[in-house]
């Protein structure tokens, strides 16, 4: 199968078009043909070396957490899909392996395809909207009527949690660039603030979430922004951010969270009827062919993508399905 490798850590130029064996289902797993899977930043973070604590040095590594495609084989304890059905999944296997024309998901990561979604628009929602969804729910403990700032509102993510937190009912103030307001718009926000125009942290609202998405800030610029028992909620897990976290548990009062995504077709299943109810839609910057992932990879890097980076890994990706 054809695949996009890297042998070791750098720079763009060490991801690799090539052609390698595809993998094999494990018992409890599903062998995926890939039609479409997307870029993130964990993917280029891995590929410079920064999370290496978590990788290692095994290599060649397979990148990418995102894939559409269909089942082409089910392990030999698996019960819930069969050969021929479309799925989506964010990979349950660390540093991923989405980037080929072949992959391997746990049943449980997987979730049919929504209906409404051709494979290109569903290879954008997991890792993202899954990141929004336990953001908001799980660590936000999300209300309808909360009030709710979402900071970095048109990237992959943000853009995912505007629509996600319209659909749970609370209402929401999106924050971005100017020629970013009118898409915001269009996907629900109640209320925009221009961060080129406005110092958002002077913002006289007060929040039941911040949930920033960017994490240009932390915690501590924020939390004037809180009500008495708000949650800031930060995708970023850098040492200060893990110990605001810490320390904030143990008080009662404002609080910091850290999201780690993790991997759930429950949770697809759930974004699912919201997409088939159409309460969430992709929003998706640019498609790229599977041989131009480090393109892909270098404008993800610049930090200005509007929606995702779609990689388009086999022609069937351009039909509905």
């Amino acid at each position: 199968m054809n695949a996009v490798i890297n042998n070791g850590y750098g720079s763009v130029d060490v991801l690799q078009y090539t052609s390698i064996e595809k993998p094999t289902p494990k018992p409890n797993q599903l062998l995926v043909k890939v039609h479409g899977t997307s870029v993130n930043p964990i993917d280029w973070k891995i590929r410079k070396g920064l999370l290496k604590l978590f990788t290692g040095n095994k290599f060649p590594m397979i990148l990418g957490f995102d894939i559409s495609g269909d089942v082409v084989e089910v392990g030999s304890a698996v019960t819930r899909f069969h050969p021929g059905e479309p799925i989506y999944a964010y990979l349950d296997s660390f540093p991923g392996g989405a980037y080929a024309e072949y992959a391997v998901v746990s049943e449980q990561a997987a979730c049919l395809k929504p209906n409404n979604m051709t494979p290109i628009q569903a290879a954008a929602v997991p890792l993202a909207a899954l990141t929004a969804l336990q953001g908001l729910r799980n660590q936000g403990k999300i209300q309808p009527g909360h009030q709710v700032l979402i900071n970095g509102s048109s990237g992959g993510v943000g853009s995912f949690a505007v629509q996600i937190a319209k659909a749970l009912a609370a209402q929401v103030t999106a924050v971005c660039s100017t020629k970013n307001v009118e898409l915001v718009k269009s996907l629900g926000a109640d209320r925009v603030i221009d961060y080129t125009i406005q110092d958002v942290t002077q913002d006289t609202a007060k929040y039941d979430i911040v949930f920033n998405t960017v994490a240009h800030q932390t915690f501590s610029r924020w939390q004037k922004m809180l009500k008495p028992r708000g949650v800031y909620v930060t995708t970023l897990p850098t040492v200060e951010s893990v110990v605001q976290t810490l320390f904030t548990s143990i008080f009662p009062g404002k609080t910091a969270k850290l999201i780690r995504v993790k991997p759930s077709g429950k949770d697809l299943t759930f974004l699912k009827e919201l997409i088939e109810a159409n309460k969430i839609q992709s929003v998706i910057e640019e498609t790229y062919p599977l041989s131009d992932v480090a393109q892909a990879h270098s404008i993800s890097e610049q930090g200005h993508v509007v929606g995702k980076l779609v990689i388009r890994v086999t022609p069937v990706s351009d039909r509905q399905m």
